[in-house]
This record gives C-alpha cells, structure tokens and sequence, in this order.
C-alpha cells in the first residue's frame, strides 16, 4: 500500500495530507505495539522464575561474614572507605552499598565515623 502512495504522490505531499500522517501513525504504533509485548513477556518470565527460585539476581561481592566484619571495621572510625575498599577487594560504592544494607539489616545507624 505504502508503494501506491509512493507513486501517485510526491513524498512531500503524501507526508503533509491528513491520510499520509495516519498512515505513518499507524505504522509507527506497530513497532511500539512490538516492545511493548517483550516488556510484558519478560516482566511475566521473571515473575515465573522468582516464585520458582529461580531468579536470584547477582551474587554479592562479600560474604554475610565478610559484609559484617566490614560494618564493624567501619563503626570502629578506624577505617576510611577507601581503606575498607583495599582491605576488601572491592570498589567504593560496593563498601557504601554494604554499608547502607547493613544499616537497614540491623536497624543500627551509620556511624559518623570519617
């Protein structure tokens, strides 16, 4: 269809008329319509793998052990972030992040420690 409008109507024109702009809107709804399906079927594959156990996310960079002792090393104020990150293989946002958990885990505040 789009090949007979082409045809018989400078581009332009067939850009500009009422017919040619729906056109292209429904054309333009079907890509949309496409991706829209792939976010609903993945979001309904995911759930399906989560209450099968399946859907664990990414393992952590620090053992539970590992992730308390770096809350402690931190309370202690003995430990700057960027100590705690070399003394523990990891980035500084990981020793923030494992703070923050740790924080909601416990229920204990962070410490203003430097």
């Amino acid at each position: 269809m789009l090949s007979i409008l082409m045809n018989h109507l400078p581009t332009r024109t067939l850009i500009l008329s009422p017919m040619g702009k729906m056109f292209f809107n429904i054309l333009a709804t079907l890509p949309e319509f496409e991706s829209d399906l792939f976010r609903l079927r993945t979001r309904e594959g995911m759930a399906m793998a989560r209450s099968r156990g399946k859907l664990r996310g990414k393992k952590p960079k620090l053992s539970d052990k590992q992730q308390r002792e770096l809350r402690w090393m931190h309370d202690t104020g003995e430990y700057a972030i960027g100590d705690l990150a070399e003394v523990f293989p990891v980035s500084r946002p990981t020793v923030h992040g494992t703070i923050a958990r740790q924080q909601i885990a416990t229920g204990r505040p962070v410490s203003n420690a430097p």
